[in-house]
């Protein structure tokens, strides 16, 4: 979408736009034949919004790739990810309110577990609670590097994040990820992909082999790996972009970093839970235009390979929806930032179900919302970045391009 286009069409009104995004909420059957997570979730007030609204099959990048949940949420929310593309280690830091300066390099890392050989053995250690996440992390903050600051932050469970620092001096942030995504081998060493980077990529192997040695006897944490190597961007915001005062309603922090980069409100909740999530939308429903609600388990029971929980998750959604359509909403967008299959515990290249309701949207009368009735939808198989166009003009926020 040209941005460009978008502003020179935005209609200021007083119209509400809502998007709910199940992460990782497309999935497949464990047995051919079968049924999907969402198809087997019990989920009637879904269904019954389904059948009122226009559905189809999103793409977060492009057919056949796997989006990491940065590029997903980005095309979801209308940026393409090819366009706008950066490194998770960003997103993390925002989440927690690190003070980010522009010339800071950001990355996400997670704790892991390594055999006597120095190969992994699970690559989130067991996702530990946070509380060892801290005490962990006091061990890091002791690692001294040359000519630079070093900053590291708890994020959630297994999750910290790293920064590096140098006001004198910038530093490049095209670096090469230290996971090697498969277990029975050793992190990778980082290195820098163009020269510029060369200074930082010394810096982040010097880290690591610090880090290495303060937690050789500490289980099931005793390494880390490093991803998502990351400078700050200056991309247009929402309102720029959109005209939306928006509002993220997440509990896990990247998401929540998602939000501040695109300039949204993050709104902090009082709990963990999805009802606690609705409760916050519910108080600050009078006060934004836009409200992006974040479900982080329905992709953390997917990458576990567990079905039943992922389908119950999708129920506990379904549950709460009702409080949605009591505001009365004038569009609503359900769908995902990409596939979490139970079968396969991993992000996939499968296209995300996703369904648009608004009283303007001519519906396809379809009572169910689940990845095979999605396919016979009117919105047939689109990219996601197409949605936020379209949820902008069912909710009459565009004036029509031309005479």
């Amino acid at each position: 979408m040209d941005f460009n286009l978008l502003k020179d069409l935005l209609v200021p009104t007083q119209t509400k736009i809502a998007m709910v995004v199940m992460d990782g909420i497309g999935g497949l059957p464990m047995e051919p034949g079968g049924k999907t997570e969402l198809e087997s979730a019990r989920k009637p007030n879904l269904d019954a919004l389904a059948a009122q609204s226009a559905l189809g099959l999103a793409d977060p990048v492009a057919p056949g790739i796997t989006p990491g949940s940065g590029p997903g949420h980005l095309g979801i929310f209308g940026y393409d990810p090819l366009q706008f593309e950066i490194g998770r280690g960003v997103l993390e830091a925002l989440g927690i309110d690190f003070d980010l300066g522009p010339n800071d390099v950001a990355a996400r890392g997670n704790f892991c577990s390594v055999d006597s050989s120095g190969n992994l053995t699970d690559r989130r250690a067991g996702r530990i609670a946070t509380e060892l996440n801290v005490e962990l992390v006091k061990l890091l903050r002791t690692i001294k590097l040359e000519g630079v600051q070093v900053f590291v932050e708890t994020v959630k469970d297994y999750r910290f994040v790293l920064v590096l620092r140098d006001d004198a001096e910038r530093l490049g942030d095209a670096l090469s990820e230290t996971d090697p995504q498969r277990l029975g081998v050793p992190a990778l060493p980082v290195r820098a992909l163009n020269p510029e980077s060369e200074r930082s990529a010394k810096l982040v192997n010097q880290f690591i082999e610090q880090a290495r040695k303060l937690l050789a006897d500490k289980h099931p944490a005793n390494m880390v790996l490093l991803r998502g190597f990351a400078k700050r961007p200056a991309w247009p915001n929402y309102e720029q972009a959109f005209g939306l005062r928006a509002a993220a309603i997440a509990v896990y922090p990247m998401y929540r970093g998602l939000g501040k980069l695109l300039g949204m409100k993050t709104i902090k909740v009082d709990g963990e839970s999805i009802a606690d999530e609705f409760t916050t939308l519910e108080k600050c429903w009078n006060d934004f235009d836009f409200f992006y609600l974040h479900v982080k388990k329905t992709d953390s029971y997917g990458e576990d390979g567990n079905f039943a929980a992922k389908a119950h998750v999708i129920e506990e959604l379904d549950a709460q929806l009702p409080r949605l359509l009591a505001l009365k909403p004038d569009v609503i967008i359900v769908g995902g930032d990409h596939s979490t299959p139970a079968l396969l515990k991993s992000h996939s290249w499968h296209p995300v179900p996703v369904m648009l309701y608004s009283k303007f949207v001519r519906a396809d009368g379809i009572a169910e919302y689940g990845e095979r009735a999605c396919a016979h939808g009117s919105l047939g198989r689109l990219p996601s970045k197409d949605l936020m166009p379209m949820a902008l003009a069912n909710a009459q926020r565009l004036n029509k391009f031309g005479a």
